[in-house]
């Protein structure tokens, strides 16, 4: 199926590594023109040639802190002046680091993970309503997690992406008489495929790092398909729901991608 995708104008926040990575390749393969947003830059420039090969009319690389005041104006400001509008954008930056609440986070720990995954989107979201507001039509996609529904060791992780559901429903109600989608993609566990970090991602410091081989095998047995999610299976749903043509009548949904894992 056609997804009228050639040549839309779309920008992805964190698109440099792991679920990233794979959005930007997703959208490359329907022809669309990409701006990257990411600390990385140097990972970012890698992709934005995987990206190209993959047949992205288009491909351009942001490298900034998202986190910094006037960020979100910044990236889509560079869309725009590139592209003359923005007609996609998913928010899909984010940071965690595993912990109990009551012995292993603390305040500065909490700041970042706030500001990373939910302030980012935010200010991001802002800025694009601007444009699309003024073409009449366009789409938002929040990457969130399972981790909204509640999940051990991933409390204030969790509170952020629970916070972009809100965010995305709201988003949907006030923007839809302007023509504007918004949605909700909650990936499961996703381990990053070869190549697919780079030195600032949180997973740089390798899987074990983040999950060890025990907490991915307890994840496997709860989920009824018993596959990992791959970067792949993201970038697929967030793809469609970019669509115009195939999920033009889809707003405020969230839907969960994890083999099963959480069923909201």
């Amino acid at each position: 199926m056609d997804l009228a995708l050639a040549d839309a104008r779309v920008v992805v926040t964190g698109g440099a590594s792991n679920i990233g990575r794979g959005i930007v390749h997703g959208f490359a393969r329907e022809g669309a023109r990409i701006l990257l947003a990411d600390r990385d830059g140097e990972q970012a420039a890698r992709v934005r040639e995987e990206g190209l090969a993959l047949g992205a009319a288009a491909l351009e690389v942001l490298e900034i802190d998202l986190t910094t005041d006037g960020a979100g104006g910044r990236v889509v400001g560079a869309a725009v002046q590139h592209w003359g509008g923005v007609d996609g954008l998913v928010n899909n930056a984010g940071w965690s680091v595993p912990g109990f609440l009551t012995e292993q986070t603390d305040r500065a720990l909490w700041q970042r993970t706030i500001e990373t995954n939910l302030y980012t989107a935010i200010d991001c979201t802002q800025a694009a309503l601007g444009p699309m507001s003024e073409a009449g039509t366009g789409s938002i996609v929040f990457i969130s997690s399972d981790a909204a529904f509640g999940a051990i060791r991933q409390g204030v992780y969790g509170t952020t992406k629970a916070g972009l559901i809100a965010l995305a429903r709201t988003t949907a109600r006030e923007q839809g008489r302007r023509g504007i989608r918004s949605n909700v993609v909650c990936p499961g566990l996703v381990l990053p495929t070869d190549g697919g970090v780079g030195a600032a991602s949180l997973w740089a410091g390798g899987r074990d790092a983040v999950f060890d081989d025990d907490q991915v095998a307890s994840v496997l047995k709860q989920q009824p398909l018993r596959r990992l999610t791959t970067p792949d299976d993201i970038a697929d749903a967030v793809v469609w729901l970019s669509s115009p043509r195939a999920a033009r009548q889809v707003t405020g949904q969230v839907i969960a991608v994890g083999g099963g894992s959480s069923m909201p």
